[in-house]
């Protein structure tokens, strides 16, 4: 995501899932992006109405698709009014994944937009298994919105583990929030920490290590910011000790960040397989928008 030229939003129609919605047309009138909403409207529901009511005429899905496309194109008329952005509406009936998929590679998406909160798919999207395939699967950064959208994005915080997922989330960081201040950080911990206490080694000596272990993360994140040339003047470095999961949800809180940028894996190869525990962590406990990056 060098650069923003298309957003997706995801939007089930509820009130709450408007967030999202607000948030892509807030975005496309700052970068000049195109903004696309989708409406997926899933077999399940009309499944379990057809076990209520065995004799539904066969022309209430069809039904249900006008209503839908008809609300789709309301919420684009909203998002013209509010933002001068005219967004382009689709309202398809099918798997929510697959048509999700197929519609970001019709597109050419650059960023994937969901509302954290819904009536419909994403009413659980933050604990269902529904949300956690879309988050692992997607092959576009992911932006879940947790917060109304009434101002640019001002503050962001990018924790990094320094694997190749770290310069791709200060880039992502950078091209979503182009004037936002941006705290880059570390949390390092000593190798073994645990074992060293039990086989006896003092504290002294095991907080030198934990110093050591600081400076050389401060070196690394002082070189991820000078790779990115003069945008590095508006970012801030924080190398610490610790949990990277309760750093994070604090500094968020006491930074008052509006957006995290998370790397989708971490450095662990078995978490290549399933979005990371620190990710995850992030989703559930903070209370601003986050950006899950590739």
């Amino acid at each position: 995501m060098a650069q923003l030229n298309r957003l997706l939003a995801a939007t089930d129609l509820s009130a709450p899932a408007r967030h999202a919605a607000e948030r892509a047309a807030l975005l496309a009138r700052t970068s000049g992006a195109v903004l696309d909403l989708i409406h997926v409207s899933t077999p399940a529901p009309l499944t379990k109405l057809r076990q209520l009511i065995s004799d539904i005429p066969p022309e209430v899905e069809q039904r249900l698709l006008d209503a839908s496309r008809e609300e789709l194109q309301q919420l684009a008329a909203t998002l013209q009014r509010h933002h001068g952005v005219a967004a382009g509406t689709c309202v398809v009936a099918g798997p929510l994944l697959e048509e999700i998929a197929r519609q970001a590679t019709a597109l050419q998406a650059d960023l994937l937009v969901f509302g954290a909160r819904g009536a419909g798919f994403m009413r659980h999207l933050l604990l269902g298994s529904t949300a956690e395939r879309i988050l692992s699967h997607s092959a576009l950064p992911t932006l879940v919105v947790k917060q109304a959208a009434h101002e640019p994005y001002k503050t962001l915080l990018v924790p990094v583990d320094f694997s190749a997922s770290s310069h791709r989330a200060l880039s992502n960081a950078l091209s979503l929030a182009p004037r936002a201040e941006i705290i880059l950080l570390h949390a390092a911990i000593v190798p073994f920490e645990g074992k060293l206490r039990y086989a006896g080694v003092d504290d002294r000596t095991i907080h030198h290590y934990q110093v050591a272990a600081e400076a050389a993360a401060l070196q690394k994140l002082q070189a991820l910011r000078d790779s990115v040339g003069a945008a590095g003047e508006r970012i801030s470095l924080r190398a610490v000790h610790g949990d990277p999961s309760q750093h994070i949800i604090q500094l968020e809180q006491e930074l008052d960040c509006d957006l995290i940028v998370v790397g989708k894996h971490g450095e662990n190869p078995v978490e290549q397989l399933l979005l990371g525990s620190v990710t995850r962590h992030v989703l559930a406990e903070s209370q601003c928008d986050v950006l899950v990056s590739l």
